[in-house]
């Protein structure tokens, strides 16, 4: 999917107002499902999903403040942000005291609408730019109007199992509930969408690959409580992926073992194909890796984004908006994943056929005719001979580039020429 395609659908989710549940939600799935055939799961309003529960159902149509003199401002049609999301319906007429203990802004960026929730706790409120609040009269009465409604309803999530030759599962997750955010909300998914549509047109997978988006938290939770054991016995790798859009280097966390599969096969794309990049150790703060790698579940799954949540001022901003981004960088972030699934598929443990002492590799024409020093084609014999000492069906494709410093793909070459001359077989 090109850089185009991205920003078409990112110009179709970006006007729709998402939360957690509710209609924007509903609407932002159809539209992905044009992309991914996501199967959607409606998990009704009071269903306890482990330690907490599925709320009612938020759904909003208008909302605005009204001035002593008549002009409005805060408007929802203006911004999505400009209404805390979860807001309760309101329609009165208060004083601007009363108004200021429900009006959220950032004095030290005030040309920013912050994004604040109470999905929890029954409340109203706006979001505005603090420069904007500061040009409001202390005197006269004002008009607040929200047209919302809480009721029982549910909680959409969308999940994609694509088929491979053997039942193992590589999971890419993300989430869809903010609204009106690049790249805190939309690249993640966006992102997802182009990597599905790479794998799904690789003539053969090894492994099946599971496709989650949902609201985040507590719909990864509603997911979980229902597949979680599941992907305990057939999860083998694993990434969330989350702020993929903008042009800061790469940064893969880990999981909370630090030592999965996912850990080994993401430094090691990222230290050969030579990109700005950075490791960081596993967290509770962040995204829905938290809740794949809770205690309970402690599944091989780690985060993968370029400037991380919380580190660039727009985060949870109207800033974070299509200037922030690049679409170029979304593209490549879809490649960097990409590779990451090719050398998955390409890990295997391999058996020396042949162990005691070294092959005979002249008779099978894998060694030159002549031995001169300090050669490329020396190195190759050196990397062919470094995969069959280490072929003993204990160590991966992987772990043996690793040992060699080269690249898994260039092992994947020596592999593939030793088998065709029977000198391993995949165990």
């Amino acid at each position: 999917m090109s850089n185009t395609m991205i920003k078409s659908y990112f110009d179709r989710l970006w006007p729709i107002c998402r939360s957690i549940t509710g209609d924007g939600l509903r609407h932002s799935f159809q539209i992905l499902n044009e992309l991914i055939p996501l199967e959607l799961t409606e998990v009704p309003t009071g269903t306890k999903v482990h330690d907490w529960e599925i709320p009612k159902e938020w759904n909003i149509r208008n909302a605005y403040i009204q001035l002593p003199n008549g002009e409005r401002i805060a408007q929802l049609n203006e911004h999505n942000l400009h209404v805390l999301n979860y807001s309760s319906p309101i329609d009165q007429e208060i004083t601007y005291e009363e108004l200021a203990r429900h009006v959220y802004t950032l004095p030290e960026q005030p040309n920013a609408i912050p994004y604040v929730t109470s999905y929890y706790q029954e409340k109203w409120g706006f979001c505005m730019r603090h420069e904007e609040w500061l040009k409001c009269p202390k005197e006269g009465m004002y008009r607040v109007f929200i047209d919302s409604d809480l009721k029982i309803g549910s909680l959409t999530y969308g999940q994609y199992l694509l088929k491979g030759e053997t039942d193992e599962e590589v999971v890419f997750s993300s989430y869809l509930c903010h609204p009106s955010m690049a790249n805190n909300e939309l690249s993640g998914p966006l992102v997802m969408a182009a990597l599905y549509q790479r794998i799904a047109s690789l003539p053969k997978r090894k492994y099946s690959y599971r496709f989650v988006l949902a609201p985040e938290t507590i719909g990864v939770i509603a997911f979980l409580s229902e597949f979680g054991k599941q992907l305990q016995l057939k999860c083998k790798a694993g990434w969330v992926l989350t702020c993929c859009g903008d042009n800061g280097k790469i940064h893969f966390k880990e999981s909370r073992r630090s030592n999965t599969l996912t850990d080994r096969i993401s430094k090691h794309v990222l230290s050969q194909i030579q990109v700005p990049h950075a490791t960081l150790p596993f967290s509770v703060g962040g995204s829905d890796e938290r809740q794949y790698c809770s205690p309970g579940y402690n599944l091989p799954i780690g985060s993968f984004m370029r400037t991380p949540y919380q580190r660039y001022a727009e985060y949870h901003t109207s800033l974070d908006n299509e200037d922030f981004i690049s679409f170029s960088a979304m593209e490549e972030s879809v490649e960097i994943l990409y590779q990451m699934v090719l050398g998955l598929e390409l890990n295997q443990a391999y058996l020396n056929l042949v162990p005691f002492g070294e092959p005979q590799l002249g008779k099978r024409g894998l060694y030159p005719s002549s031995n001169m020093p300090n050669t490329d084609e020396r190195q190759v014999i050196h990397e062919l001979m470094h995969f069959l000492n280490w072929a003993d069906g204990e160590h991966d494709l992987l772990e043996i580039a690793e040992k060699k410093g080269v690249s898994l793909f260039q092992m994947a070459l020596h592999a593939k020429k030793c088998e065709e001359q029977h000198l391993v077989k995949i165990v």
